[in-house]
C-alpha cells in the first residue's frame, strides 16, 4: 500500500462530504447513472471518495473493488458499501500504484479523480495494466474549458484551487491524457455542469474507452 500521508486532506474531505450530497440533488446522481449503466463483471473504482457511486452500480456487476487513499473519505466509503446493491470491497491505496495484479478487472471507473492525481499518465497506465485485454474504462471528469478566456482563467487559478481543493487541477486536458495512455475512446460526452447553486460551472466529460 505504501505511505498515504501525502494524500490526507481532512479539511477538504469534510467539505467534500457536505458539497457532494448537495451535488447529488442537483444532477450529479443522474450523471452517475449514465456513467455506470451497463457495466458487468469485476470492477475497480479508483478514487472512490465517500462512495457515492456505489448505489448506482447495475446488477450485472459481480464485485467492485474501491480504492481510496484519504482516510476520512475511505471511512465514509466503507459505510456506504454496507448498503450497496452490489458487493463492494473498499481498500486503501492510490492511483499511481494500484495494489492488484495485471489484467485483474473487467472494467475500471474514475469519476472526479483524474483532476487530482499527481500524474495522469501514471494513473492511467496503472488502470490500463489492471484491466484485462479489451477491458472498459468509464470516466466522468471535469476538464479544461474549450473556450480560450475561460481556459486561461482556469490556468491562472489552478495553484490556489490546488491548495484549497485537495490537489484538484481545473486546467487538465483529460481526454488527451486518456488517448495518450493507449485507450481507445468510444464515447465522450462533453458538457457544462454546475453541481450546486453558487458553484462554478465547469466543463465535464463522461464516456467510455477500451484497453
Amino acid at each position: 500500500m505504501g505511505d498515504l500521508s501525502r494524500y490526507q486532506h481532512p479539511r477538504f474531505a469534510r467539505m467534500y462530504e457536505r458539497m457532494s450530497g448537495q451535488a447529488e440533488r442537483f444532477g450529479m446522481a443522474a450523471h452517475r447513472d449514465r456513467l455506470l449503466s451497463g457495466l458487468s463483471g469485476r470492477v475497480v473504482e479508483v478514487g472512490a471518495g465517500n462512495g457515492l457511486n456505489f448505489p448506482h452500480y447495475p446488477a450485472g456487476v459481480r464485485e467492485v473493488v474501491a480504492v481510496e487513499p484519504e482516510d476520512l473519505l475511505r471511512g465514509l466509503a466503507e459505510r456506504a458499501a454496507l448498503t450497496s446493491p452490489v458487493p463492494v470491497q473498499v481498500v486503501a491505496g492510490h492511483a499511481g500504484e494500484l495494489p492488484f495484479d495485471d489484467a485483474t478487472f473487467d472494467a475500471a471507473v474514475v469519476s472526479l479523480v483524474l483532476c487530482s492525481v499527481e500524474s495522469q499518465a501514471a494513473a492511467l497506465a496503472e488502470l490500463r495494466r489492471v484491466l484485462r485485454p479489451g477491458g472498459e474504462l468509464r470516466f466522468f471528469e471535469h476538464v479544461r474549458s474549450g473556450k480560450r478566456v475561460r481556459a486561461t482563467l482556469e490556468h491562472l487559478v489552478t495553484p490556489l484551487w490546488w491548495r484549497l481543493c485537495g490537489g484538484c487541477r481545473p486546467n487538465r486536458d483529460t481526454t488527451a491524457a486518456i488517448r495518450d495512455a493507449g485507450f481507445t475512446i468510444e464515447a465522450n460526452d462533453r458538457f457544462v455542469f454546475r453541481p450546486a447553486p453558487g458553484s462554478p460551472a465547469m466543463t465535464h466529460i463522461l464516456g467510455r474507452a477500451h484497453r
